[in-house]
């Protein structure tokens, strides 16, 4: 079975579109449209309903999709294996992780990956910590480099890097910057500015609020820390962001007996093959680990 012509009919399947997937392969619509055709022809079924600009898969299609995604995984897994045997360091490195992440963690991490193995292509995506969660559980990267659950989750192994302290936050001239000392109660009569709901960072912050027996007033909801970083310092709201982000036009509030913080570190898959360029990755993040203690 040819890989390329899976690959072709799991990008369609992805996006429900020929075009889309054409565009994420970096091939001509026309050869995407080959490729599975080639991949209908050889196993003498439709894989997809084309009705008008509209894909989608046929009962064949979808009862396929799952298999075809675990034998490139594992076909992926057995190329790795024999490279390993070579003993170089190459290939590409599949890496999810958030824009907060890659911006004020990740560079050190990337600038001495570079420089000690120069024949791997870095593969990053930035996407929210949730999403390349789900998408190292999935198998379409390697690592994820994130805001580790509040709750462990034993699908993926989990490795702990840095600790992330959070603060509740607000603008200089808000009404609560100017208070000695604040109650979570006090920050319920105003409005507030989180991450979405399915966010580890939400959820940490939600689950305070919970066990005080309180709602969250949130009038604004945001997945980038900086834009709430800019939010909050022009009055516009409260927030709970990394005490790192603080900046001179915010102050960090003073609640009593409230020490808030969440991990940050990596996850893979356990059922997968990590690749010399991953496991090279993994020990750099652990020496940054090791150069904290």
């Amino acid at each position: 079975m040819n890989t390329a012509d899976l690959l072709a009919f799991i990008e369609v399947a992805r996006y429900e579109s020929f075009s889309l997937a054409a565009e994420k392969l970096h091939f001509t619509q026309p050869a995407i449209s080959k490729r599975v055709s080639n991949l209908e022809e050889m196993l003498g079924v439709s894989l997809f309903d084309r009705v008008g600009r509209r894909v989608q898969l046929t009962e064949a299609g979808r009862a396929l999709f799952p298999r075809a995604h675990q034998w490139l995984l594992d076909f992926e897994d057995i190329k790795k294996s024999v490279a390993d045997l070579e003993g170089e360091v190459t290939g590409i490195l599949k890496i999810g992780t958030s824009h907060h992440i890659g911006l004020h963690r990740l560079p050190p991490t990337l600038r001495a990956f570079s420089q000690q193995y120069p024949q791997v292509q870095l593969d990053i995506q930035f996407i929210d910590s949730e999403a390349a969660y789900e998408a190292v559980l999935s198998g379409d990267l390697e690592l994820g480099i994130v805001t580790l659950p509040p709750i462990a989750d034993n699908r993926l192994v989990a490795e702990e890097i840095w600790d992330d302290p959070l603060a509740f936050v607000a603008g200089k001239d808000h009404p609560l910057a100017k208070k000695n000392e604040t109650c979570l109660s006090d920050l319920t009569a105003h409005p507030a500015i989180l991450p979405s709901l399915n966010t580890f960072t939400r959820q940490i912050a939600a689950e305070l609020f919970q066990q005080a027996g309180l709602n969250l007033n949130v009038t604004m909801t945001t997945n980038y820390l900086e834009t709430i970083r800019m939010m909050v310092s022009i009055g516009l709201g409260w927030s709970v962001l990394p005490a790192s982000m603080a900046n001179e036009e915010m102050v960090i509030l003073p609640l009593h007996r409230v020490d808030m913080h969440r991990t940050l570190g990596v996850v893979y898959h356990p059922r997968r093959t990590l690749s010399r360029a991953a496991v090279a990755m993994l020990a750099i993040l652990h020496g940054q680990m090791s150069d904290k203690s």
